[in-house]
C-alpha cells in the first residue's frame, strides 16, 4: 500500500485499514506492508500485489470498498483486473541485483508502456513505492549501504571525491554547482571539526520532490550523507527539514535509529576509523531558509537571514566551522555514483547536465505527479507525453519552472531542454524542480502577482532591494490588475525588477523578479489589455 503523504491524502490509510481487516478474517499467508509513493499521484491510492512467480501488479484509484474484492482475488491467486494499472516483471534498483518478480497477466500493460512512466528513468526514485521505507532490512535487500561499504573499505576520501567529480553531478537544490568541486573545497579546509548538512527545506509552491524522497526512501539520503562525510572529513551531520513535513521527519527519525542500531551511524563504522553522528533540525517554514547561510543561522538558533559571502559555508559555516550543504536529491545520487561509477552516471542526461532530475508536475495538466527524467528532456515531453496536455482539452499557455523565483515559459518555447543553462537562457531557473502548468484560462499578470506576493511575504527583510522593492512591485501589479496603471507604471515595474535582481543580498531577491520579467517578455499583450481596461 502506497502510504506517502499523497497516498494518505487520497485515502490510502483507510484502504490500508480495510485491507488489514479483510485479511484478518481469512487464514491467508499474505504480508500487508507500507511502501512510499511511486510518483503517479493522480492515480492514488495505489496498491501493489505480488503473487509468487507472477508479475507485480499495480492497482490504481483503489477505494476502501475495494478491499474485499482485492483479498478475494489474492485468495484465488489472481488480481482484480478492473483496478489494474500496469504490471512489472523485473526492476533494476541499480545498486543491487535486479529484482525479478515473474511473469503472467499479459493482458495488463507493462509498466513502461504506460505513457506517464515511458519517458522516465528512475535513479533517485529507484526504490520509491517498492520497499517499506520504515524497514532498514528492505533497503539493504535492494543493495542499500553497499556503496557506503565500498567507499569506506575500498576507496580513499580523495577517490570518492574524484568519482563524484567525474560523474558531473550538479547540486539539485537549484544552483547547479558541481557537487564534487564543492566537496573538495570543504575537504581542503584545515579544521579538526567539519559538518555536512542536508537541505530539506523544500518550500516552493507545488514542489514536493524532496518530501517524497524522504518519505519513500530515507536510508538512501543517510547513505549519501555518510559517504559525503567520509569524503570531506566530517564527523557530524544535520538534516534540516521543515516542520510541515511530519511524516518525513518521522521516517527519517526511525531510519537514523535503525542505522545506529546496525552500526551504520556511530563509532568505527564497518570496523574502520570513520565515525559519524547525525541529527535532525526542524525548520519553522521560512522560505528564505532554503538559502545556505540563512539555513545555518536557523540551525544555530538565530533568525534565518542570509549573510554576505565570502566567507562561504565551505570555509566558515555551522558554528563557524567548514560545512558542506547539499540538497536531498543531491545526496540520493551519491550511492549510485559510488556503486556504478562516475563515468556510468555521466552518460545519462546531456552535456554538463548529467544524471536525472525529479520534477513535480502540477497545475492545469491531466496527469500530475512526480516525474524523473534525464536532464535535457524537453519541456514538451513533460507536459504532453507525461502530463497528457491540458484539462478538458484546454490549450496549454505556459509553464513556470523553479518555484516562485522561476520564470514563465510560453508554449512556443516548449522545445527548451530542461537543464540549467537552457532554462536560464529563456529567463527561468531549474530551482528544486517544480513545474507548474498554466492553460489558456490563466492570467499571466495574475500569476506574476501571485509569485511576487509569495516572495514579498517570505522576504527576510535584511536588505533594502528585496524588502522594499518587492513591496513596490506588488503595489504596481495590484494597480495593473484593477486597470489603474499607466505606461509609466509599466516602465517603473520593469526597471525595479532589474534593480532588485542585480542588488539583492541572496538568491531569493536576486531571482524573485523572474516571474514578472518573463511575463513582460512573453505575455506583454496581457499587461497591455489591463492598461486598456479589457483583460
Amino acid at each position: 500500500m502506497g502510504l506517502a503523504t499523497c497516498g494518505i491524502a487520497a485515502g490510502g490509510d483507510k484502504v490500508f485499514a480495510a485491507l488489514k481487516n479483510a485479511l484478518s478474517q481469512r487464514n491467508l499467508q499474505v504480508l500487508l506492508t507500507r511502501t512510499g509513493c511511486i510518483g503517479y499521484c493522480r492515480e492514488e491510492p495505489l496498491v501493489s500485489i505480488h503473487l509468487p512467480g507472477k508479475s507485480l501488479i499495480i492497482l490504481h484509484r483503489v477505494a476502501e470498498t475495494d478491499a474485499e474484492k482485492i483479498v478475494e482475488a489474492v485468495a484465488a491467486e489472481t488480481v482484480p483486473q478492473d483496478l489494474a494499472l500496469c504490471r512489472v516483471e523485473e526492476w533494476d534498483p541499480i545498486v543491487g541485483e535486479k529484482l525479478v518478480f515473474g511473469t503472467g497477466f499479459e493482458d495488463i500493460p507493462v509498466y513502461d508502456e504506460i505513457p506517464y512512466f515511458a519517458p522516465q528513468r528512475k535513479i533517485v526514485l529507484r526504490d520509491a513505492g517498492l520497499i517499506n521505507p520504515e524497514e532498514i532490512e528492505e533497503y539493504i535487500a535492494v543493495g542499500g549501504y553497499s556503496a557506503l561499504h565500498k567507499a569506506l573499505t575500498a576507496m580513499t576520501p580523495e577517490e570518492v571525491i574524484e568519482e563524484v567529480i567525474a560523474s558531473g553531478l550538479r547540486g539539485r537544490g537549484g544552483g547547479g554547482f558541481p557537487t564534487g568541486m564543492k566537496w573538495n573545497f570543504t575537504k581542503q579546509e584545515k579544521s579538526l571539526q567539519k559538518y555536512i548538512i542536508c537541505n530539506a527545506d523544500e518550500g516552493d509552491p507545488g514542489a514536493y520532490m524532496n518530501r517524497n524522497e524522504m518519505e519513500s526512501d530515507p536510508h538512501m539520503i543517510l547513505e549519501g550523507m555518510l559517504i559525503g562525510a567520509y569524503a570531506i572529513g566530517a564527523r557530524e551531520g544535520v538534516i534540516y527539514v521543515r516542520a510541515e513535513y511530519p511524516l518525513a521527519i518521522q521516517r527519517l527519525t526511525r531510519a537514523i535509529a535503525q542505522a545506529r542500531d546496525y552500526g551504520l551511524i556511530g563509532k568505527n563504522i564497518f570496523g574502520t576509523d570513520f565515525s559519524f553522528e547525525l541529527t535532525i533540525a526542524e525548520g519553522a517554514g521560512a522560505f528564505v531558509c532554503g538559502e545556505e547561510t540563512a539555513l545555518i543561522a536557523s540551525i544555530e538558533g538565530k533568525t534565518g537571514r542570509p549573510r554576505p559571502r565570502p566567507p562561504f559555508p565551505a570555509q566558515k559555516g555551522l558554528w563557524g566551522m567548514p560545512t558542506n550543504i547539499n540538497n536531498v536529491e543531491t545526496w540520493t545520487n551519491i550511492p549510485v555514483i559510488i556503486q556504478k561509477g562516475g563515468a556510468w552516471f555521466s552518460r545519462i542526461g546531456g552535456e554538463k547536465n548529467s544524471g536525472t532530475k525529479v520534477f513535480s508536475l502540477v497545475g492545469e495538466v491531466q496527469r500530475v505527479g512526480l516525474v524523473e527524467v534525464p536532464l535535457g528532456t524537453p519541456i514538451q515531453t513533460l507536459v504532453y507525453d507525461v502530463g497528457n496536455g491540458g484539462i478538458e482539452g484546454r490549450k496549454i499557455k505556459a509553464v513556470q519552472t523553479g518555484g516562485p523565483s522561476g520564470g514563465c515559459i510560453p508554449a512556443s518555447l516548449f522545445d527548451t531542454p530542461m537543464d540549467y543553462e537552457h532554462l536560464t537562457a529563456v529567463g527561468s531557473i531549474m530551482g528544486s524542480g517544480g513545474v507548474v502548468v498554466m492553460d489558456e484560462l490563466t492570467s499571466m499578470v495574475d500569476t506574476a502577482r501571485f509569485f511576487i506576493g509569495f516572495t514579498n511575504e517570505e522576504s527576510c527583510g535584511k536588505c533594502v532591494p528585496c524588502r522594499e522593492g518587492l513591496k513596490h512591485m506588488l503595489m504596481l501589479l495590484d494597480k495593473i490588475l484593477v486597470g489603474k496603471a499607466t505606461e509609466s507604471d509599466m516602465a517603473t515595474l520593469e526597471e525595479l525588477s532589474g534593480v532588485i535582481k542585480k542588488t539583492s543580498l541572496c538568491g531569493l531577491g536576486q531571482t524573485a523578479p523572474n516571474p514578472v520579467l518573463t511575463t513582460l517578455k512573453y505575455f506583454r499583450n496581457e499587461y497591455d489589455a489591463y492598461l486598456k481596461g479589457v483583460p
